[in-house]
């Protein structure tokens, strides 16, 4: 269990951290809406249509390159390091976004704001599962989309009330916030082993596990230097990555649940959830719509930190993924009816609400499930020597599907319709469900070592290693046989014996 450090500081820390890069993807993307006019405002004064759109999707550009940037310093320079260092690009993007008055301004913002975000997403997951004991390690992990989810709900709710250039200003004191914040949290004792730094791997194990006991803490110390020199044996490099049988099926579970994970909607119905109320014709004001999104996110990622180390990993991402699917088809039959059958709902009719409470339920389960262990699986089933490698090109992979899921929104609505859109995104769903059934391993309670033995089997082992152990078991094997064979001509000379006796 982790020690007072570690519950009350370092989740502390990270959550100012987190609350700041939440709000930086979401910003612009509610100040967009029409209904929430006071952050509309000076942010329409200079930007077309078009130029808005781009406003909007330029983070994922940003994302992808601070994902690659990322696999060029965490290794060389440590997680603590790398997480302190990804506030600067975003006070940079925060000041100027203050004095943005063209469109380009805010294109660097968003470009500038994406690039920290990837680097940081990129840092953190690997930082929090090397830190926290097996039995709290999901809690940890998720506690960074829950604070994720928590700046979104901050940014929509303060941006309802106050001036769009307000907005800006007090968004400035986060990067300094998370700069102060993070620059007293430890190194992860893995880079301090995987550097030969065994001394200051050794004071970080202690404060962060309070293991006063010494011959507790070198046993720790033992296990997991010989855990790192495993990991590290072999090259983190492309070719090592991706020509390693070992490495086979985690990147096939990645890529899977990464790819059902966007087609499946979360995003794209995010981003274009007030069209979506809008289009049902439901009597809800927009802004009060997207507030209690924001809202549900961060509720549902509380439940979520609390279910991922209780229920597993693998029953979440079966149940809510199934369960997403369910509510799209259902919200798709709604639009259907709409669009192609040519129903008129009443105005009245609590049939209208459908779209709403679908949305609110696709956005509560993904929250949830699949939403928040598509970052901690892929920290937890690669080894250390290429996980920031995988992590990264995972990163990019998503960023660029997750930029073509947003895009083609627009596009699927005008060949399909809306109910074409849901039932697309219902399928993905579903089809994540099945696969989750079949692939996804339960990591639940299992430390790093465990996992990567039960995904790579004998291959864990280089194979002289192998070859050394199986000699062993062989001379213990004979070694048993021959004991065997002795003790079993002893009871004959035994018995001999006293049947000699006997007759006589």
């Amino acid at each position: 269990m982790l020690i007072k450090w570690s519950i009350e500081n370092l989740i502390t820390n990270f959550s100012v951290l987190s609350c700041h890069f939440g709000r930086s993807v979401r910003l612009l993307e509610y100040a967009d809406d029409t209904k929430v006019s006071q952050p509309r405002s000076r942010y329409r004064d200079y930007t077309s249509e078009e130029e808005a759109s781009w406003v909007a999707s330029l983070s994922t550009p940003g994302y992808v390159v601070g994902s690659l940037a990322s696999s060029f310093v965490v290794d060389r320079f440590g997680r603590r390091a790398s997480i302190i260092a990804s506030a600067v690009p975003m006070a940079v993007g925060t000041i100027i976004l203050q004095i943005a008055t063209k469109a380009w301004m805010l294109y660097m913002t968003r470009l500038i704001w994406g690039f920290s975000t990837g680097m940081f997403m990129t840092v953190s997951f690997i930082y929090f599962v090397e830190i926290a004991d097996k039995e709290i390690r999901g809690k940890l992990s998720v506690a960074i989309r829950f604070m994720f989810n928590f700046g979104s709900f901050l940014v929509v709710s303060v941006g309802s009330f106050v001036s769009y250039t307000t907005l800006n200003r007090m968004l400035i004191v986060l990067p300094i916030g998370h700069f102060v914040a993070c620059w007293f949290i430890p190194e992860t004792p893995h880079f301090y082993i995987k550097e030969g730094k065994v001394e200051a791997a050794e004071k970080s194990l202690q404060l962060l596990h309070g293991c006063k006991d010494q011959n507790e803490l070198q046993s720790r110390l033992e296990s997991l230097r010989s855990d790192v020199k495993k990991q590290t044996r072999r090259p983190g490099t492309f070719k090592e990555l991706f020509t390693g049988k070992q490495y086979r099926r985690a990147i096939v579970i990645v890529i899977g649940i990464k790819t059902t994970q966007i087609m499946s909607g979360s995003l794209p119905i995010q981003q274009y959830a007030g069209l979506i109320i809008q289009e049902s014709h439901a009597d809800i004001p927009l802004s009060a719509a997207l507030i209690s999104f924001g809202a549900v996110r961060f509720v549902a990622g509380i439940i979520s930190s609390y279910l991922v180390d209780k229920v597993g990993r693998r029953p979440l991402l079966i149940v809510t993924y199934i369960c997403t699917g369910v509510t799209l088809i259902i919200v798709g039959i709604y639009f259907y009816f709409q669009e192609v059958v040519g129903i008129d709902i009443e105005t009245s009719s609590p049939l209208r609400y459908i779209p709403f409470v679908g949305v609110f339920l696709s956005i509560s389960l993904s929250t949830i499930g699949y939403d928040s262990l598509v970052y901690i699986i892929p920290a937890e089933i690669f080894p250390i020597n290429v996980k920031s490698l995988a992590i990264t090109y995972l990163n990019i992979y998503g960023g660029l599907m997750n930029f073509l899921a947003v895009k083609g929104f627009q596009n699927m609505r005008d060949w399909t319709g809306l109910y074409g859109v849901f039932w697309y995104f219902a399928a993905f769903a579903l089809l994540g469900g099945t696969f989750s059934f079949f692939m996804a391993p339960e990591t639940k309670g299992k430390s790093l070592r465990e996992i990567l033995i039960e995904l790579q089997g004998d291959l864990y082992e280089e194979p002289e290693e192998r070859k050394l152990n199986g000699t062993k078991g062989d001379v213990q094997n004979r070694g048993v046989k021959e004991s065997c064979e002795l003790t079993e001509l002893a009871c004959k000379n035994e018995e001999n014996n006293r049947n000699s006796t006997g007759d006589s």
